[in-house]
């Protein structure tokens, strides 16, 4: 595309405007304005642009400057196009979302997404921020801390953590030998660069809260110790395998509503 032909198909007034699409014009204006005001180049690029209209074309770009705001322009229409999908949802929703949509505890939560949103590297971990902040409006799945935390998860995980999380999620009582082969076809060697990365992913979700290993519980949920069976114990020269194929693991109870309101675009309260 020549520059001129770039700029013409550029309106800021126009890609402002279709931020609102949905009849609930002014609650759409506010979580949109919460969203766009959250990242920081929005500015900077609608500055550039306007700047550029008002010298009538005359400013002299560098080519450095022209793929800044080239790809700065896809950025702004990936931001419009996930702004149209959550209004349309909202839409869908009713009227009952009025009165969040109009707290400032729930812009603040916006705010916090879409800058985790602007910081993503890939459409997938886009996509559970946008169902994140989507359910969070429509389902009062618990309190605004704990969304907050939600919101760091989404931030500090990569993908292969929510990989690790949706096979937990789908088969409980999985081992590390069952997620890794659900993932990859074959098995590493235990001192590889792939065995090292597996380990530290359990370990990240295992210290993070996200999953634990199967225990029994009581009627009132406390956890059964083990019984401890009386028998020689049988010495091993190696240490335990990070495929092992004995331990079953699950998702914790945050952990299961971490993934059951990100994973889903329409949810219901979990019990």
């Amino acid at each position: 595309m020549e520059k001129d032909d770039f700029f013409d198909v550029v309106n800021v007034r126009d890609e402002i405007d279709s931020l609102n699409p949905s009849n609930k014009k002014r609650l759409a204006e506010n979580f949109a304005l919460a969203a766009v005001g959250s990242i920081p180049w929005v500015g900077g690029f609608i500055g550039a642009m306007v700047t550029y209209k008002n010298e009538g074309g005359n400013i002299k770009l560098n080519a450095l400057q022209t793929k800044w705001l080239e790809e700065h322009h896809k950025k702004l229409e990936r931001l419009n196009q996930t702004l149209n999908a959550i209004a349309l949802r909202f839409e869908n929703l009713g009227d009952e979302i009025s009165e969040r949509l109009e707290s400032e505890e729930y812009l603040d939560l916006v705010r916090k997404s879409f800058r985790v949103w602007n910081e993503a590297d890939t459409e997938e971990k886009r996509k559970l921020v946008s169902n994140m902040i989507t359910n969070a409006v429509s389902v009062q799945l618990c309190s605004d801390d704990i969304i907050r935390l939600f919101i760091d998860w989404l931030n500090n995980y990569h993908e292969i953590h929510f990989h690790v999380m949706r096979i937990i999620y789908q088969t409980p009582g999985v081992t590390r030998y069952d997620i890794w082969t659900n993932l990859y076809a074959s098995i590493p060697r235990e001192d590889s660069a792939e065995a090292d990365l597996y380990r530290m992913l359990i370990r990240d979700l295992s210290t993070g809260g996200v999953i634990r290993q199967a225990r029994n519980t009581t009627e009132d949920g406390r956890f059964i110790k083990q019984k401890q069976v009386a028998h020689v114990k049988k010495t091993s020269s190696t240490m335990e395998s990070a495929f092992e194929d004995t331990k079953q693991y699950v998702l914790t109870e945050l952990g299961k509503q971490f993934v059951h309101y990100t994973m889903n675009e329409v949810v219901t309260r979990l019990d």
